[in-house]
């Protein structure tokens, strides 16, 4: 290379860097103020709500109300907030209604302090990803240009609701697309992600983390028992993706006005409350915090808490969905320490990232997530997990609008940019002389034997 192109090479990169530094730190800067008050005024909500013993009483009205402002104000800013700016980066140019924000904000602290099981994450990337449309529109940047912006806002809404600003980055630019990380933005993303992390901080936010006090010696046995532990997570992940389809599913089928479906949904968490516990109502902060602390865990916490989220969120219910994930994860990890004998917080701790790493197909950032969240220790049992646990849930995710970049295993074919919520062109295509394919072949035998043993 001679020298002119060579200087030039490295000028337009200095000016790139210059140029997506500066961004980054605006988008930074909005994006943690915006949602450090968005935190506070879900705060302060709660803590008024908790003074009353029966305040999920009000949960019918509250989602009647919020499927009224989100019907009339604001359609982008229906079900979890992540998802939507999933769809608006791939359907609609990274194109975000300047609605949204405000709608979103409102929806979510009035689900979430009535008890609708829901988390915090996703507003913060809807508020995150609208204020940097907004931004973008505002200055007129293209669309390549919007859509690095938007995501830059999405890293820093998640590091600056979860204290996480290297996991905020890579969420980011890994829960886009399965199989493929969008490498051109993981600069300007980590720059909004501490940015805004720093912002939040020094606004008073305070942050979860808990370095686990015991973890276990490295062994055979314990490595055997964190890969079985990551093929339960990857279930659990699994029953949480199929159970939000069909609750959603069911939803839809109920041909009435849109808000009253919000009446329906409301009831029917109040009579389950009733009969089970109000823990499993709004964040479930507590119920983590126990799980990790090994106390005060039942060992169908988790399930019950895949049954709140799915009717919050199929019937008007307006919130993220990393938080319940978290108390998933969490209390399915206690419950499979209590099975096999193992440390509860260790197991709950690898349960919380590995479903998180399942649901949402972001192996790289729940990786990254444990160590921010619970120290270095425990990284090589954590990244096993996530890997496996996003492996087993397949072509599935929490997040319907994700692409499909690459597929889990060269047997089975997608069309190229085939994504979540269409999956008509998913084929298995065995590879010679490979296990699917010779599993297939006796399979198809053992099924024609029991067919021939029927028909007799």
């Amino acid at each position: 290379m001679r020298r002119k192109e060579f200087f030039l090479e490295e000028s337009v990169l200095f000016i790139s860097i210059i140029k997506w530094f500066f961004l980054a730190s605006c988008i930074g800067v909005i994006v943690g103020i915006s949602t450090s008050y968005f935190i506070k005024i879900l705060n302060y909500s709660i803590n008024i709500t908790a003074q009353y013993k029966y305040y999920f009483l009000i949960l019918p009205v509250a989602l009647f109300l919020s499927s009224l402002l989100i019907k009339y104000m604001a359609p982008q800013a229906k079900g979890h907030g992540t998802e939507k700016v999933i769809e608006a980066i791939h359907k609609r140019n990274s194109k975000i209604d300047a609605m949204t924000v405000p709608i979103k904000l409102v929806t979510t602290v009035m689900t979430i302090a009535a008890g609708g099981s829901a988390g915090k994450e996703g507003p913060a990337a809807q508020i995150g990803a609208g204020l940097s449309s907004i931004f973008a529109s505002i200055f007129r940047f293209n669309s390549k240009d919007r859509k690095k912006l938007v995501i830059c806002g999405i890293s820093a809404g998640f590091a600056s609701v979860f204290g996480t600003p290297i996991a905020g980055a890579f969420f980011g630019v890994e829960v886009l697309a399965v199989g493929h990380i969008f490498y051109d933005v993981i600069f300007p993303s980590f720059v909004a992600g501490i940015i805004s992390h720093q912002v939040s901080s020094g606004m008073g936010v305070e942050y979860f983390y808990k370095p686990l006090e015991f973890i276990p010696q490295f062994s055979k046995l314990f490595f055997v028992e964190v890969l079985i532990g990551a093929l339960f997570f990857g279930f659990c992940s699994l029953i949480l993706i199929e159970s939000l389809k069909a609750t959603d599913k069911l939803s839809k089928k109920i041909d009435i006005w849109e808000p009253f479906k919000g009446l329906i949904g409301g009831g029917l968490l109040i009579v389950l409350a009733f009969m089970t516990s109000t823990k499993y109502l709004g964040l479930g902060l507590d119920t983590i915090h126990n799980a990790l602390s090994a106390t005060d865990i039942y060992t169908y916490d988790f399930l019950l808490k895949i049954l709140f989220t799915c009717i919050t969120l199929a019937f008007c219910g307006s919130g993220g969905m990393v938080t319940p994930i978290f108390f998933i994860g969490a209390t399915a990890g206690s419950f499979y320490a209590y099975m096999t004998g193992q440390s509860p917080s260790t197991f709950a701790a690898i349960g919380m990232v590995s479903v998180l790493a399942g649901a949402a197909n972001t192996p790289l950032a729940a990786s990254i997530m444990a160590i921010e969240f619970f120290g270095p220790q425990i990284a090589p049992y954590a990244a096993l997990s996530c890997i496996v646990s996003y492996l087993m849930t397949g072509h599935r995710s929490v997040y319907p609008s994700q692409m499909i970049a690459t597929t889990k295993s060269p047997s089975i074919l997608i069309d190229k940019d085939a994504v979540m919520e269409n999956m008509d062109s998913l084929r298995i295509k065995p590879r010679p002389r490979s296990i699917v394919k010779t599993l297939i072949y006796y399979s198809g035998k053992l099924m024609e034997k029991f067919d021939n043993f029927r028909s007799k």
